[in-house]
């Protein structure tokens, strides 16, 4: 009898772990109970006064974004800090197109470009937490057009004529994450990259319409690399290539992969590759700059990418730098993963790999002071020794003014969205960082 009994209770007790596995059984909300300090406060972003924030000091914003408008550095711009949870500053500034009189607006939608990235990246890890790749694993298991890749050895620039010799190793997924591939870009990479691109007709995934991301990332495999795998950071279409295997292994397009796996979930409305019609009005005016540095609207003349891009109905999706969001939407984004992968009942990630993510992942640093991540730049301890980020801050920008900045250690969320390439007073944003950070008296 007292067997039957263990045996029932037993049963029982198993049960229990599969009814509480089921998904939709066991909320989020009971996991940060049972384990609080393994599971951050997940609940949706506040706009309200936080008592480590002085309020008077945190005005200072006004000021200097305000000078910056007045002196000509910049158009229109919109700022937002959270702190310990708080939307504690969000505010829109100057104009969204100077020359309509129109004004900037908190909900503005921005091109992000390679704000993109990140966004990719922690799509990607969702499917390595389905055990479907592991970091290390070589990309041609998925695209067998990557297996046996050479790399340049010898270049001509009079014609981007070229000899190769092989790779020394796969491209892995880790590569990928971190820009070690040996992949380039075009446009802004190494002028061998920039030329063995163009050539072969190679896009960089701004303002393209049409065409399929995994055929282009098939003929991406047919070129060189421009080093040895692993060997180099080198900023390129990496996260293009993560983007179609992303494609690949879930079976979806990229776009629907992130509206039904995060966009939905975290209530990302206003994230999109193609933005409907009906917000078209809030669609931000692109700048540029002159011979002698005054700011001149965007055009497509000025250019090879139409500004316009955003409304347009694309086909395909660049997964490092074809999204236009938010400052909010980008806000909710980045505080899931300060709460370690939740956001508002949302779990998009654990809390170990996103750990993982923005921890630095190489034995090199790469841009001399800084390591880097799964998808982000991470603050040294050198670096938060000279600059008010925060040891272990995970960060990146985007090719038309935008940035954002994650401090974990201090409880911080920064975003500065400007719709401006280039600027030459681009330090503004740096500068931004230090009168914000100067507001948290503790």
């Amino acid at each position: 009898m007292k067997k039957l009994i263990l045996s029932v209770l037993t049963l029982l007790s198993f049960a229990q772990c599969l009814y509480a596995q089921s998904p939709g059984v066991t909320t989020e909300a009971a996991f940060q109970t049972a384990h609080p300090a393994t599971y951050p406060s997940a609940q949706p972003l506040l706009i309200a006064p936080d008592p480590s924030v002085h309020l008077r000091r945190l005005a200072r914003i006004d000021t200097f974004v305000n000078d910056c408008i007045n002196k000509g550095w910049i158009n229109g711009v919109v700022t937002l800090v959270v702190k310990n949870g708080h939307v504690v500053q969000y505010k829109a500034y100057g104009y969204a197109d100077k020359e309509a009189g129109i004004p900037m607006r908190r909900d503005d939608l921005f091109r992000i470009a390679s704000q993109t990235k990140a966004i990719i990246s922690v799509a990607a890890m969702q499917l390595f937490e389905q055990g479907k790749f592991y970091l290390d694993e070589p990309i041609s298991d998925f695209l067998p057009a990557f297996k046996d890749m050479k790399v340049v050895d010898k270049f001509n620039p009079a014609d981007s004529s070229y000899t190769t010799v092989p790779a020394k190793r796969p491209i892995t997924f880790r590569h990928l994450f971190t820009h070690t591939a040996g992949l380039d870009y075009p446009l802004i990479g190494t002028k061998e990259g920039k030329a063995i691109y163009a050539k072969a007709g190679i896009p960089s995934g701004l303002g393209e319409y049409d065409g399929d991301l995994k055929e282009t990332m098939s003929k991406l495999a047919t070129l060189p690399l421009t080093s040895q795998p692993g060997e180099k950071w080198q900023y390129s279409l990496s996260v293009d290539l993560l983007g179609a295997l992303i494609e690949v292994i879930s079976g979806k397009n990229l776009e629907d992969y992130l509206v039904q796996n995060l966009f939905n979930p975290l209530g990302m409305n206003d994230t999109r590759f193609n933005i409907p019609a009906e917000k078209a009005g809030r669609l931000t005016k692109v700048y540029t700059e002159d011979s002698v540095h005054h700011i001149i609207p965007w055009t497509k003349q000025r250019t090879t990418i139409d500004p316009n891009y955003p409304l347009a109905h694309k086909r395909y999706f660049s997964g490092g730098a074809g999204l236009t969001s938010t400052a909010w939407d980008y806000a909710i984004f980045l505080q899931a993963l300060l709460n370690g992968g939740s956001y508002n009942g949302a779990r998009i990630l654990a809390p170990r790999t996103v750990e993982m993510m923005t921890t630095g992942q190489l034995s090199f640093l790469f841009n001399e002071t800084d390591n880097f991540g799964l998808g982000f730049g991470i603050t040294s301890a050198l670096s938060a020794a000279r600059e008010v980020r925060g040891e272990g801050t995970f960060a990146w920008g985007g090719y038309f003014g935008t940035t954002y900045w994650a401090d974990p250690k201090n409880h911080v969320i920064g975003l500065v969205m400007t719709q401006q390439s280039p600027n030459s007073h681009g330090d503004f944003e740096h500068r931004l960082e230090q009168v914000i950070y100067q507001s948290f008296v503790r």
